[in-house]
């Protein structure tokens, strides 16, 4: 058989099950670090709940994601997750999931891996959604899972450093409010709401116009110039107020 009329037949499996984004809708890409939760702890040696190394290791990914060919206009991470909203219009592998979810995990891993030093993996999904509304009900999604784990991880981590077991510590959390979770942290001296916002709401990563001194060779004058730069913001908003904050990412 012929190269080419080879290359034709299998060709076909290869992309039987491709599936491009339809136009209008906007993409969401999920990444989340392969088994980091055992790294982390047991290989790695990160502090427990939160460890400011790990938070930049997880921004400097973030910021890599942003500038490898896709139209990214917001990033978010919280814990060992990261969100990536694509401009709506963007057509990068003409929107095939497939392309998408592999570049981007394959890019997360190597980021994240060549800054840490040691190797570390990301899977990735796609998210479709139709509207701005599910957008913004996606990140304020993301975002109360960001503070409702916090929370959790400080109980569990201050019961275990007290001396419980797992077991024990995992089941006295389970069984509690919000309010008494607040409460068990603050009888030991945690007063949760004081704790660095990024810990409780995550962190996003995007574009601000910045002012930048520029040299005109035509004129030979010193100019101010206009540049798109990455700005990590720590102290994300709450609320309804994340919801608008992400509204205007959008739009």
């Amino acid at each position: 058989m012929r190269f080419d009329d080879l290359d034709k037949r299998l060709r076909q499996y290869e992309t039987a099950y491709d599936f491009c984004v339809p136009q209008e809708n906007f993409i969401v890409v999920r990444l989340d670090g392969r088994g980091f939760t055992r790294l982390t702890k047991e290989i790695w040696q990160f502090e427990a709940p939160f460890d400011i190394r790990f938070r930049d290791l997880m921004a400097h990914t973030v910021r890599h994601l942003m500038k490898c060919g896709f139209n990214v206009v917001y990033g978010y991470s919280e814990s060992d997750e990261i969100s990536l909203l694509l401009r709506r219009d963007d057509d990068t592998f003409k929107r095939k999931t497939r392309k998408i979810i592999s570049v981007l995990a394959g890019e997360a891993s190597a980021a994240f891996s060549v800054a840490h030093g040691q190797t570390a993996a990301f899977d990735a999904r796609v998210c479709v959604l139709p509207n701005e509304k599910l957008v913004v009900d996606y990140f304020r999604w993301r975002h109360e899972d960001s503070y409702r784990n916090a929370l959790n991880a400080h109980c569990y981590w201050m019961l275990r450093k007290k001396g419980e077991s797992v077991s024990r510590a995992t089941e006295a959390v389970s069984g509690l409010t919000r309010a008494q979770k607040h409460d068990l942290l603050f009888e030991h001296n945690i007063n949760f709401n004081e704790l660095p916002a990024w810990q409780k709401r995550g962190f996003g990563v995007y574009f601000q116009t910045a002012l930048k001194e520029g040299f005109n060779p035509k004129t030979d004058e010193t100019v101010q110039v206009k540049r798109q730069i990455l700005h990590t913001d720590f102290e994300l908003p709450l609320g309804d107020g994340y919801g608008v904050f992400v509204l205007e990412k959008i739009i």
